[in-house]
């Protein structure tokens, strides 16, 4: 029986926490279809191969599904969703008539395909101007159009990476520093492959361990009782 409890409870702690699929929350954050109007609904009804799915507007047939599109305008937000990560492959996102808050630093990290954003007029995009090809106001929307590379042109954010590493788009005005092979670790200064049977011998002997101290705390308790 204790064996049985055991494997049981490492199975609880090894067992992937489950994610919405594909943008599921966030396309039901606001009721409702695209709104008509909306940049996403015009740029799903022009784009061939897409399906909407409440607010949101997908890839057709694809798999995994692929978000393309998300409309969250007039939802009475003061701040960007909890969920907006899971929407980090679309390429247009329409935040309209919401009283937004400026947006934190790094609010659209990883939002590397996003090519159209549309926020209220008195937010700038994020990143800034200089991180968007074109930005044009118009009535009671910002339009941020063509995100740009920064590591490309004066090299700015280019040359914070290390020696060994380069420097890859991670969103508006945002950046990250990835390895050269075959460097890694800190400040890529490594050399070599990455001890991954080493890593995950400590992390399986940690998970053990984390496992049979539960396992006996729970018993003393069974006990006690």
């Amino acid at each position: 029986m204790g064996a049985f409890l055991l494997l049981l409870l490492l199975h609880h702690l090894l067992l992937p926490l489950p994610r919405a699929a594909g943008g599921a929350a966030v396309c039901g954050r606001c009721p409702g279809p695209l709104r008509n109007g909306s940049v996403v609904a015009r740029f799903c009804a022009s784009r061939p191969g897409t399906e909407s799915d409440g607010r949101c507007c997908r890839e057709r047939g694809a798999r995994p599904e692929r978000l393309l599109g998300l409309d969250l305008s007039n939802c009475s937000l003061r701040s960007l969703p909890p969920g907006l990560a899971e929407a980090t492959a679309a390429i247009v996102l329409d935040l309209t008539e919401n009283p937004l808050a400026p947006f934190p630093d790094g609010s659209f990290l990883g939002f590397t395909q996003l090519q159209r954003l549309a926020v209220p007029p008195a937010l700038g995009c994020p990143g800034g101007s200089s991180a968007w090809e074109e930005v044009t106001t118009r009535g009671s929307s910002r339009l941020c159009q063509g995100q740009r590379n920064p590591c490309n042109g004066s090299g700015e954010l280019a040359w914070l990476c290390p020696e060994n590493a380069a420097c890859v788009p991670d969103g508006p005005g945002l950046v990250q520093c990835l390895c050269d092979g075959p460097f890694h670790g800190y400040k890529c200064l490594r050399e070599g492959t990455f001890p991954a049977p080493l890593f995950c011998g400590v992390l399986g002997a940690v998970t053990l361990a984390l496992a049979l101290l539960l396992w006996g705390t729970q018993r003393r308790k069974a006990k006690a009782s």
